[in-house]
């Protein structure tokens, strides 16, 4: 039996990743815009809720304002959501998983992690994927890209290293060094607000990470030190969860320069409302509670949530009740660092609910 770098039964897991997947479906379907940079979302006070690879030339990115986005692409076109088309896409993508083995995972309409490990059939892990990337291009007309590894992390990383329409192996012997040339923004598990705050301790990458000891890294991350201290050394205990219950979806942002104006503030959390609705929306959950979580200047934290009889019917009325939250809470002598959103008491959304409501604005 092979073992991995702690000893354990070494498992084959695989990460696959939908290449721009509504971009790419709108590109499908509407020969028009082959080759052009597209983005899915609207225009007038919206946000990119996926880009094109043509778009993304430009750095446009998904969850970017559009206007921002129009700035850098001024020949970016914008394409309204069809979110019953990605999810009858995604069902497809998820038959094709499901004849290979019963342990998938899926992360949203357009990536998931498949264990096959004790579903092999006298094939590699690699062989297996490459199948399935060629079967989605046959069944779906589009690209996935994947990654081949012992454990969900480095799946997951190794599906991006050769994006689009790649597969990339990394291999037990390879993982800890793989992880140690890598930046921290690169980790997946580790934003933003996290990558600074390492970075202000000297954590640039991997290998930055592999020299701190577990105590330092539990005195400051509290209980994810000993998953960072992990993961710095290609380590990843978790399981291929098939019947995954997310107990809820957020989103939070760290702002270069402390908030002090509440039209501003608003602004920040209709990005965030959007974010956090996208994900709810690819995930297929609908949730009752919003809290809203502010840090101020001198990093005094709070939280307030409010809570419905019934699920949050549209982004709108997610950011109007994030807003009133804020309200009471806002001035503040020292600023604030931090807004997040999390929606949570989360269920199975309403499948007679209209994809307008996932709060992507009609194009101008």
């Amino acid at each position: 039996m092979t073992t991995g770098p702690a000893g354990e039964r070494v498992r084959r897991i695989v990460h696959v990743d939908m290449d721009a997947f509504y971009a790419s479906v709108e590109q499908r379907d509407n020969p028009e815009l082959r080759g052009r940079p597209v983005a899915v979302g609207g225009i007038q006070r919206g946000v990119v809720a996926a880009a094109s690879y043509e778009a993304r030339r430009f750095g446009v990115r998904s969850a970017m304002p559009s206007m921002r986005a129009m700035r850098l692409c001024p020949a970016l076109i914008f394409v309204k959501p069809r979110f019953d088309v990605y999810r009858a896409v995604s069902q497809q993508v998820r038959a094709i998983f499901a004849e290979y083995t019963p342990l998938v995972e899926p992360l949203s309409l357009d990536e998931a992690y498949l264990d096959l490990t004790d579903h092999l059939d006298g094939r590699t892990a690699t062989r297996i994927a490459q199948e399935i990337r060629a079967r989605i291009r046959q069944a779906t007309g589009l690209t996935a890209s994947a990654g081949v590894s012992y454990n969900k992390f480095l799946a997951k990383l190794a599906s991006d290293q050769r994006k689009p329409d790649g597969l990339f192996v990394i291999p037990p012997e390879a993982g800890a060094e793989f992880v140690q040339s890598l930046p921290i923004g690169r980790f997946h598990g580790i934003g933003p607000a996290t990558a600074a705050r390492m970075e202000a301790h000297g954590i640039l990458t991997g290998a930055d990470l592999a020299r701190q000891s577990l105590e330092f890294l539990s005195a400051r991350f509290g209980k994810s030190g000993s998953y960072y201290w992990n993961i710095a050394r290609g380590i990843d205990h978790r399981e291929v969860k098939p019947n995954r219950i997310r107990k809820s979806i957020g989103a939070e942002n760290t702002y270069f320069e402390d908030l002090r104006d509440l039209a501003a503030a608003h602004e920040a959390l209709a990005e965030l409302a959007e974010k956090v609705w996208r994900h709810a929306a690819n995930a297929g959950r609908a949730g009752r509670t919003v809290t809203l979580k502010v840090k101020y200047g001198d990093f005094r934290q709070i939280t307030r949530a409010r809570s419905l009889p019934r699920p949050v019917e549209s982004r709108d009325e997610m950011l109007e009740m994030a807003c009133e939250l804020l309200a009471p809470v806002f001035a503040d002598p020292h600023g604030v660092r931090l807004l997040g959103i999390t929606l949570s008491g989360l269920e199975e959304a309403r499948q007679d609910e209209p994809p307008r409501q996932l709060g992507l604005f009609d194009q101008a």
